[in-house]
């Protein structure tokens, strides 16, 4: 583990300031974690939107991290540099080389603390198993949607984004704060117990896997024209049913169970709400809840990065 180093992340959206602000502390007062003399790296993704309060300045650093952008020298926007950067000095062949990355967000939706993957990778995988047994976190699993891409972790041969709610852009909260420093802690921990070999792996592996989103209804201009219906609003994790309404407004109200909308009645809807997800067309996103057995190929594959 003395060679391959984690690297811990926060703003990667600049309005996202929890984690940063811990960051931070940490620098200044390295007690604050016991990182078990693992090698890490930790940084601030978008340090010029943090500064402002934006989530970014010309586009989402979030979905910059793919070869056609990465390699277009033509693209000049600050978070395409950004990027470029952050692979430069913490990727493949950089300065700071990392295996791991772990990248620290936080959202308006009423998500708690989550893990959001991003395919099914082994290591990902083993690391989202290792969490959700310490610390019983709920596990996105963002797949199979081809108008998101370019998301930061994918770059990486293991990484993990984590995500923790529910708070508004720009504003510092001590809960946050707490639950971000209990995840970080919980990671070094469990890698200490894998490179001890003291780890205990479970059985199984409950996920949310990512159906589709759901955009807001809209008028013939293409206008929103309803909001979240408030028996709705604030219940991500929860199964819907088909008399739920997903939308309402002064002259619509649409429910689960309409032609447009209709899928089996138990899907369950996550990031409902979340701010900033409105420009991307998104009210919330439709889960199936899933157990899956786990594989130890998924520890030998993480061992195999260590």
């Amino acid at each position: 583990m003395s060679e391959k180093k984690l690297l811990i992340l926060g703003g990667t959206h600049g309005n996202e300031i929890n984690a940063p602000w811990l960051l931070k502390q940490w620098q200044n007062k390295p007690s604050l974690i016991d990182t078990h003399g693992i090698k890490f790296f930790s940084d601030i993704g978008n340090p010029l939107a943090m500064e402002k309060c934006l989530r970014y300045i010309d586009m989402d650093l979030n979905r910059t991290f793919y070869s056609e952008i990465l390699q277009d020298l033509n693209n000049n926007a600050y978070e395409v540099l950004r990027a470029r950067s952050i692979n430069h000095i913490y990727g493949k062949g950089g300065s700071k080389q990392s295996q791991f990355v772990f990248d620290f967000h936080s959202t308006t939706a009423n998500m708690g603390t989550c893990i959001v993957l991003y395919g099914r990778r082994p290591a990902d995988l083993a690391i989202a198993s290792f969490l959700q047994y310490e610390l019983g976190l709920p596990v996105y699993l963002y797949e199979k949607d081809l108008t998101q891409k370019g998301f930061l972790v994918e770059y990486w041969p293991c990484g993990i984004v984590v995500e923790i709610g529910p708070v508004a852009q720009g504003v510092l909260c001590e809960r946050i704060v707490s639950q971000t420093l209990l995840v970080l802690s919980t990671i070094f921990n469990l890698f200490h117990k894998l490179k001890k070999q003291l780890f205990t792996f479970p059985e199984t592996l409950i996920i949310h896997s990512h159906l589709r989103s759901v955009d807001f209804p809209r008028d013939g201009n293409g206008n929103i024209n309803g909001f979240v219906h408030p028996n709705l609003d604030g219940k991500d994790w929860l199964p819907l049913n088909k008399d739920t309404c997903l939308f309402s407004g002064y002259d619509i109200e649409e429910k689960f169970n309409e032609s447009k909308y209709s899928l089996m009645g138990s899907e369950v809807p996550l990031f409902i709400n979340e701010a900033a997800y409105r420009e991307k067309g998104i009210a919330l996103s439709l889960t199936r809840k899933e157990t899956i057995m786990t594989d130890r190929k998924w520890v030998d594959e993480l061992i195999s990065l260590m």
